[in-house]
C-alpha cells in the first residue's frame, strides 16, 4: 500500500507540474489586429445537424472576414439538414451545400466527409469546423496570422465549451482537464517528437496546397481519434503542426445532455489512450482511485498535499479553458466519477465492437 500511495503523488506531482507549465505559457490563440484578405474555405462536413447548422453559418456570414467560401457536406443525412442549409445558401451566395457520397468500407463517416469537402475547396487555406460551433469576429485573422508566424501546415484548435444542463458540467470539463493535465501543449510544436501530438476535430486549419499534397483525411481513413492522428502524420513528415486553446474566438456545444455527454465520450475516449485497456485502466488507478483511497484513510498528513494540488490544478485549468472555477472546484468529485464511468463503457464498447455514433458503427482499426 505504500509503495501505492507513493506512486499516485509522484504521479499527481508529475500532473501538477504540467499544468504550471501550461498555465504559465498560457497556450492560447493570439487575437491579432491585422486583417488579411486570403480566400479561405469553411469546410462543414454535417450529419443530422438541423438543429445547430444555421447558428453556425449565421456566426460566419457575421464575422469579420470577407474573403471566403463555406461548403457544407450533407453526410446522408435523415433530417432536414440538407434543406435548411439549402435555403441559407440560396439567400447568401458564399455559402452552397452538397450531397455526400455513400460511406466506402474502410472509412469512418468524418474523416471521408473531410476528404470530399477538400476535394471541393478552392481557398488557400481550408478551416474544417463542426456543426455544432460558433466563431467570433477575428477568428480567421488569428488563425492565418498564427499560421503565417509559425510557418505551419496545421493549426488546431481546441474550442471554448458551452455547458448549460448539469450533465454537461458533470462531463465536458474533463476534456480540458484530462489534455491539460498531462501534455504540456506547448510541446505540439516545438517538439519534433510525435508522442507530443495533440488536436481537436472540432477546428482543423490546413494550408490548402500541403493538405492536398498529403491527404491527411485519406491517411487516417480508419481512425476514431483522426485529429491527432493526423498531427502525428504531420509531425513525422517534419512539418510544423500546433494546437492551442481557443480564447473566446471560438465555442461549441458538443452534448446537449448527460446520456449524450457519456455516449459522446466514450466512443473515442479508449483511442485517445492508444486503445490500450491496460493503460487506461492504470490511469484511472491513479488518478481517480488513488486519491479516493487516500482520502478515505482520512490520514490529514497525506491529504494535504493531494488536495492542494488537485484545487489548483482545477482552477488553473478553469481558467485556462474559460470554464467557471468555482463550479469546477465543487463538481471535481462527481466529475470524477463520471469519468471512471466513461472509462468502463469505452473499454466495453471496445471489446464487443458495440460503439455507434450517428448510425454508424465505430470500429477502431
Amino acid at each position: 500500500m505504500t509503495i501505492f500511495i507513493y506512486a499516485v503523488l509522484i504521479f499527481l506531482v508529475i500532473r501538477f507540474s504540467v499544468t504550471v507549465f501550461n498555465f504559465l505559457s498560457n497556450p492560447k490563440l493570439p487575437r491579432v489586429i491585422k486583417h488579411y484578405d486570403d480566400f479561405v474555405s469553411i469546410l462543414i462536413p454535417a450529419r443530422n445537424e438541423e438543429e445547430n447548422i444555421i447558428q453556425l453559418l449565421e456566426s460566419i456570414k457575421s464575422q469579420d472576414y470577407k474573403n471566403f467560401e463555406v461548403i457544407v457536406l450533407d453526410d446522408n443525412s435523415s433530417d432536414q439538414t440538407y434543406d435548411r442549409v439549402a435555403a441559407f445558401s440560396n439567400q447568401n451566395p458564399q455559402f452552397r451545400v452538397a450531397r455526400g457520397n455513400e460511406l466506402p468500407k474502410g472509412w469512418l463517416g468524418k474523416n471521408y466527409a473531410c476528404y470530399q469537402l477538400a476535394a471541393l475547396a478552392k481557398g488557400k487555406y481550408l478551416l474544417f469546423v463542426d456543426a455544432d460551433e460558433t466563431i467570433k469576429r477575428g477568428f480567421i485573422n488569428s488563425l492565418i496570422s498564427r499560421m503565417e508566424l509559425g510557418n505551419l501546415a496545421l493549426l488546431s484548435i481546441f474550442t471554448n465549451q458551452v455547458m448549460k444542463s448539469a450533465g454537461e458540467w458533470l462531463t465536458i470539463p474533463l476534456m480540458h482537464f484530462i489534455l491539460l493535465n498531462l501534455l504540456p501543449l506547448r510541446l505540439v510544436k516545438f517538439s519534433d517528437n510525435p508522442a507530443f501530438s495533440a488536436a481537436s476535430g472540432q477546428c482543423m486549419f490546413f494550408k490548402a496546397n500541403n493538405y492536398k499534397e498529403n491527404q491527411w483525411h485519406e491517411r487516417v481513413k480508419n481512425k476514431v481519434v483522426e485529429d491527432v492522428e493526423i498531427m502525428k502524420a504531420v509531425k513525422l513528415q517534419k512539418f510544423n503542426g500546433e494546437a492551442l486553446l481557443g480564447n473566446g474566438l471560438i465555442y461549441c456545444r458538443m452534448y446537449k445532455n448527460l446520456d449524450e455527454s457519456l455516449h459522446g465520450f466514450s466512443k473515442n475516449l479508449l483511442a485517445g489512450f492508444g486503445n490500450n485497456v491496460i493503460i487506461l485502466l492504470l490511469y484511472q488507478l491513479l488518478v481517480t482511485i488513488g486519491p479516493l483511497i487516500l482520502l478515505l484513510n482520512f490520514n490529514i498528513s497525506l491529504l494535504v498535499l493531494p488536495l492542494t494540488l488537485i484545487f489548483l490544478s482545477r482552477i488553473m485549468i478553469s481558467y485556462l479553458s474559460g470554464q467557471n472555477v468555482l463550479v469546477n472546484l465543487i463538481l471535481h468529485p462527481f466529475q470524477m466519477f463520471f469519468f471512471l464511468i466513461i472509462s468502463f463503457l469505452s473499454i466495453i464498447q471496445h471489446i464487443f465492437k458495440t460503439g455507434t455514433w450517428k448510425g454508424r458503427s465505430i470500429k477502431a482499426i
